[in-house]
């Protein structure tokens, strides 16, 4: 079912099997004992609005209860790993995965082992105050941390848009409320100056794309993933829109749809560029038109399946890769 096949997909794009896939002037102190009293400068405090304790509703539509601002914290997933850092949360995180590794700085944490099934007797001698998982901690790793009475909030987006909001709800989780809303600015004003661009493209100016997860067996994106949702406002058709999830496709069906662009993602820490190579090498992918024209590219599998801030930075690569006449490229 879907479930299986998502928890697939995590494992292509996240994990080993890719082994296979965010001033004012200030015055000096001297300034400021002619401008005011010490005593008024030390009465005046940043206003800070009470919001704890906080229940939120997390992106699995569970209800989770906050006692305070979190001051440790677990990431369980190398996107909630990268949204934390681009908060500028590092100080607070304890622990990630074995696969966070974006920022640089994310290396240097401890890790809880794997982004699938982690420690959760590690995680516990931790006592963290809050920990951020994934849809693929559903089933077991959720009810196990709730166990043992540990705090959990999940992200779970599906596009975009989503992407944003799990940004939102962690600035409100963390108190970084004002960082996450600049974050979210910056990403909405970045994805506009492309949608502006594409979102009234007909069909018949938009490139057949066909993106590679992996090339054997040759696996695609279709509905409901990160790579569909990128290439549509990208400007391109992808090729394998109308299946579901990370799906195995034939040659038959890729040679059939002709396509006019062929994009691999690659990962050179773990797997390199296998993915490329195949489709820029592949004898019966030569006839195709991206072959034809020589559009055969290769684009970082983390900027458009990891679900943080860099999605943007993979957003605008397909855009200029699918569309290079509308983004100057």
């Amino acid at each position: 079912g879907m479930k299986k096949r998502v928890g697939m997909a995590v494992v292509f794009s996240l994990t080993g099997a890719v082994v296979m896939s965010l001033l004012g002037a200030c015055a000096t102190p001297a300034e400021e004992e002619q401008t005011a009293p010490v005593e008024e400068v030390e009465a005046a405090p940043v206003e800070e609005v009470e919001i704890f304790p906080l229940e939120i509703t997390d992106q699995l539509g569970r209800l989770v209860k906050l006692d305070g601002v979190p001051e440790k914290i677990i990431s369980i997933g190398p996107s909630n790993t990268e949204i934390l850092f681009a908060l500028g949360l590092g100080d607070k995180i304890v622990a990630v995965t074995d696969y966070g590794d974006y920022p640089e700085e994310a290396k240097t944490k401890d890790s809880v082992g794997s982004y699938i099934k982690p420690n959760i007797e590690l995680i516990v001698t931790l006592s963290p105050d809050v920990i951020f998982v994934t849809n693929v901690h559903a089933e077991e790793v959720i009810p196990a941390l709730e166990r043992v009475g540990l705090t959990v909030v999940a992200l779970d987006p599906k596009n975009f848009d989503e992407v944003l909001e799990a940004i939102s709800l962690i600035g409100e989780i963390t108190g970084s409320q004002e960082e996450a809303d600049r974050l979210v600015a910056e990403m909405s004003d970045r994805l506009k100056a492309i949608t502006d661009k594409t979102s009234n493209l007909p069909a018949s100016e938009r490139p057949r794309v066909f993106y590679t997860v992996w090339y054997d067996p040759l696996m695609s994106a279709g509905s409901g993933t990160f790579q569909d949702d990128l290439i549509e406002k990208a400007g391109g058709t992808n090729i394998t829109g109308n299946l579901t999830g990370w799906v195995t496709v034939s040659l038959e069906t890729v040679l059939e749809a002709n396509p006019e662009v062929m994009i691999a993602g690659v990962n050179h820490v773990n797997v390199g560029d296998a993915n490329f190579q195949f489709i820029d090498t592949e004898p019966r992918l030569k006839d195709t038109a991206a072959r034809q024209t020589g559009r055969v590219y290769e684009v970082d599998a983390d900027l458009v399946s990891r679900t943080g801030p860099r999605l943007i930075d993979g957003l605008e690569k397909l855009a200029e890769l699918i569309n290079p006449e509308l983004f100057g490229n």
